[in-house]
C-alpha cells in the first residue's frame, strides 16, 4: 500500500498532556492554550476528560474549560467520558465528540479503572449509545497495545478483538495506543494487517509515546500500511499518571517535521503549534521534549 498523501493529526496536549503535569494550570491558561492550537489548523484536539475531579484533580475545571474555548468551525473536540456520568457532564457542557477508553492489558485495566477489559466494554456500551443517539462523534482508546507496564503479555489477537468490539458497538474511529512506548516497527507490521482484517483502515488512528525514542518509527511503519490518523502531543507533553514509566508522548512537532519532509499534508502550520507549546512551556515553568520543538527554539534564539 502507498503511502497517504494527507494524514489527519490529533492533539492530545491538552488533556493527556496536562494531565500528567504535577502543578495546577489555571483554567485561562488551559484555555488559551486550547485556543493556540486550535489556530493552527489541528483538526481534532482531545479539549480535556470528565473524570472524576478526585481521579485526576488538574482536569477538574473540565466543564470550564469547554465552554470557555474558542471552537473553530471544522475542527472536533473530543472529550474523555470515562461513564454516564461523565457523558453527562460533558452533554450539559456543550460536547459533540466524546472518547471512551479500555486497554488490552488486563492487568493495566484492572489498575487504571478497576475493572476487567469485558466489564469495562459493558460499562462504555451504555455510554456509546447514549452519545449516538445525541448524533454525536465517538472515538475509543484501545492501551498497551504492545506492552503492560505490570508485566502480562499483549498478543496482537487481543488488540484486534478489543478494537472490534469498540468499533461494533458504535465508535466512528479507533486510537491504537502504545502507552508506554515499548513498540517498535516490526510490531507495527504485524499488528495492522490483523485490525485490518476486520476495521477498515480509514477508522484507524496510532498513538505512540516517543519513551524509548522509536515512535517516529513506528509512525513511518504505519504509514507504509496506509494509516493516516496519528495523535501526538504538543511540545511532547505527557504520559499516563496510571502507567509507570510511560513519559514522552509524540510530539507533534516532530510529527509534523516528518510528515512535511515527506510531503505528506497536514493542513496544520507547525510554526502555530509551536508557538502554542511556548506559552504552555511558559506556563509549566519546564523545557519541553519534542526535538523539533527544541530544534525550532533553538533557531529562533540564535538570529
Amino acid at each position: 500500500m502507498s503511502i497517504p498523501r494527507f494524514v489527519t493529526v490529533c492533539e492530545m496536549g491538552a488533556r493527556d498532556g496536562l494531565q500528567n503535569e504535577h502543578s495546577v494550570i489555571r483554567t485561562e491558561d488551559k484555555v488559551r492554550f486550547i485556543d493556540l492550537l486550535s489556530d493552527s489548523g489541528l483538526p481534532l484536539i482531545e479539549a480535556t476528560s470528565f473524570v472524576s475531579p478526585k481521579a485526576i484533580p488538574q482536569l477538574a475545571d473540565a466543564a470550564d474549560v469547554f465552554t470557555q474555548i474558542r471552537k473553530r468551525d471544522g475542527v472536533r473536540y473530543p472529550v474523555l467520558t470515562p461513564n454516564v456520568k461523565g457523558l453527562e457532564r460533558a452533554k450539559a457542557a456543550g460536547a459533540e465528540s466524546i472518547a471512551v477508553f479500555t486497554a488490552a492489558s488486563e492487568a493495566f485495566t484492572k489498575r487504571n479503572i478497576n475493572m476487567t477489559i469485558d466489564e469495562s466494554i459493558e460499562t462504555f456500551r451504555d455510554v456509546v449509545r447514549n452519545a449516538k443517539e445525541n448524533n454525536m462523534w465517538v472515538r475509543g482508546y484501545v492501551s498497551t497495545a504492545f506492552g503492560s507496564p505490570f508485566g502480562d503479555a499483549v498478543q496482537p489477537e487481543k488488540v484486534v478483538d478489543v478494537s472490534r468490539k469498540l468499533m461494533d458497538m458504535g465508535c466512528d474511529e479507533i486510537s491504537i495506543g502504545d502507552t508506554i512506548g515499548v513498540g517498535v516497527p516490526s510490531q507495527v507490521d504485524e499488528l495492522v494487517p490483523a485490525l485490518g482484517r476486520d476495521i477498515p483502515l480509514s477508522k484507524i488512528a496510532f498513538h505512540f509515546h516517543d519513551t524509548r525514542g522509536t515512535a517516529l518509527a513506528n509512525v513511518y511503519a504505519a504509514l507504509q500500511h496506509g494509516i493516516a490518523i496519528f495523535d501526538s502531543s504538543s511540545g511532547g507533553l505527557g504520559g499516563c499518571p496510571y502507567a509507570p514509566g510511560a513519559t514522552g508522548n509524540l510530539g507533534t512537532e516532530d510529527l509534523l517535521y516528518m510528515l512535511h519532509g515527506m510531503g505528506i499534508e497536514t493542513g496544520v502550520d507547525l510554526a502555530k503549534v509551536r508557538d502554542a507549546s511556548r506559552f504552555i512551556a511558559g506556563v509549566l515553568g519546564h523545557e519541553l521534549t519534542s526535538k523539533a520543538y527544541q530544534a525550532l527554539e533553538r533557531a529562533v534564539a540564535a538570529k
